[in-house]
Order: C-alpha cells, then structure tokens, then sequence
C-alpha cells in the first residue's frame, strides 16, 4: 500500500494493483505490465471465465452462472470463438469488456484483475496462503 495526503486527505492507495500499461487483443486477451514490474497475461477464456459479475458470481443469492471457455470438450459442437467486441474504461479503477456472446455486466478491477493473475508465481502463492 501507498500513502497518499494532499490538502490534509489521506488516501491509502494498493501500489500492486496499478497497472503501468495495457495491452488488449480482442481476439487474444489482455496483458497487464504492473507499477511493482509484475506481469499478467489472460487469456479471452480465462478472464470470461472470471467474470466477477453478480450473475456470474451468484450475488443476488442464485447459484453462480460461470462459463466455462476454458473447459476442452471431447466432441465440442460448434460455437463461434469467443471474442471481446470492446473494452471500455471505468473511472481509473476497472475496466468493462463486451462479449461477443452478448455478455456484458461484469466490472473487471484492477484489485479483480491481479488477484486473479494467472501467472505460475501468483498461482504459487495463493497454495501458499490457502486459497484456491
């Protein structure tokens, strides 16, 4: 955490969770070079599949509704690539990511974000604290 005061406010702001650039492919995903020098890389499946939307997550006390991209069928049907048909901004904290199937509620923090990095050291660590 970082501590930041102007006109006697203060503000505790997470130095992890900002992210120094983006990148986005909608046909790829998203790579994330962060102010501490960590890098994340998600996949179109991956973040889809973590969407933290109140549907997906089951917030309004329904069972959660996630998708599962990243599942391989043994005798897929057919269903067009996922892709995202944009990305948009949300203040300076998160970003909003339409769907191309049609999804398109779910606020991705940046908090969200690096939390769910999927990296080989971010992985380890969350065995390490117990988490999943």
């Amino acid at each position: 955490m970082r501590l930041e005061e102007w006109d006697g406010e203060v503000e505790l702001k997470s130095v992890a969770a900002d992210p120094e650039h983006i990148a986005i492919s909608k046909s790829t995903g998203i790579q994330i070079d962060w102010r501490d020098g960590h890098h994340s890389a998600y996949s179109l499946a991956y973040l889809r599949d973590e969407c933290p939307c109140a549907t997906c997550t089951g917030a309004h006390g329904t069972p959660p509704q996630r998708s599962d991209y990243r599942k391989q069928e043994l005798f897929p049907m057919y269903k067009p690539s996922l892709k995202m048909n944009s990305v948009e901004p949300i203040g300076q904290y998160a970003i909003r990511i339409f769907w191309n199937d049609g999804h398109s509620t779910g606020m991705y923090s940046f908090d969200h974000l690096r939390k769910i990095c999927p990296c080989t050291e971010c992985q380890v660590e969350k065995v390490r604290a117990g988490g999943s």
